[in-house]
């Protein structure tokens, strides 16, 4: 990974090993994802500008198109950890068990109010690159979760898989929304354990092992 632009040498620094530099540059990089993250949310595509940003991270507006080419860039970057946020649920998670996984995780998404992550995937950026973008995102998703399950990209044999692995995930995602935005009641106060039985029988239902 790019380091930092060089520091000028000091009596802390002109010894500094390449891997500190390194982790400074990952650093960096992360602050800048975490900074577009809530204000992509927030404010949305549009609004928000990459000196927006660079303020909130606390560096140079120029590490932007360092490490994300653009501020599309940092945007799909933004997206796709809240793809792949989702993705963790189920891609590492024995066959058996993605019932479980799942449903866990959608139990938990709107316990604490609606993520950074999940917002950014559901709200309308009024930008078609980024819209794009976005369903791009979901797609993946949807790939991970259905593939999980013996989908297979080509296999018309199991394409039925990808809509109900679709099904699955805007299940999820509008459970998360009906706890954390609209606050449904008795949905919004449910525990964990009301809720994973009935979602992993949903989702075990879509998705039945193969």
């Amino acid at each position: 990974m790019t380091a930092e632009p060089p520091v000028p040498a000091t009596s802390n620094t002109a010894g500094e090993p390449a891997q500190r530099r390194r982790r400074d540059a990952a650093e960096t990089r992360q602050l800048l994802l975490d900074a577009a993250r809530q204000r992509f949310a927030r404010d949305g595509y549009a609004a928000t500008t990459v000196r927006d940003i660079a303020d909130d991270a606390g560096v140079n507006v120029a590490l932007i198109s360092r490490y994300f080419t653009s501020k599309g860039g940092l945007f799909e970057a933004c997206l796709r950890a809240a793809g792949d946020e989702l993705g963790r649920t189920y891609g590492q998670t024995p066959a058996d068990r993605v019932p479980e996984a799942i449903a866990r995780h959608i139990a938990g998404l709107g316990a604490a109010g609606l993520s950074s992550q999940l917002a950014l995937l559901l709200r309308s950026s009024g930008d078609a690159e980024a819209d794009e973008i976005r369903r791009g995102v979901l797609v993946r998703s949807s790939e991970q979760l259905a593939a999980a399950r013996g989908w297979r990209p080509g296999d018309p044999d199991s394409q039925q898989l990808l809509l109900h692995a679709q099904m699955a995930l805007a299940a999820g995602i509008g459970v998360a929304v009906l706890r954390s935005s609209i606050r449904l009641e008795p949905l919004s106060s449910a525990t964990e354990h009301d809720l994973v039985g009935p979602l992993r029988d949903l989702v075990d239902a879509l998705l039945p092992p193969h």
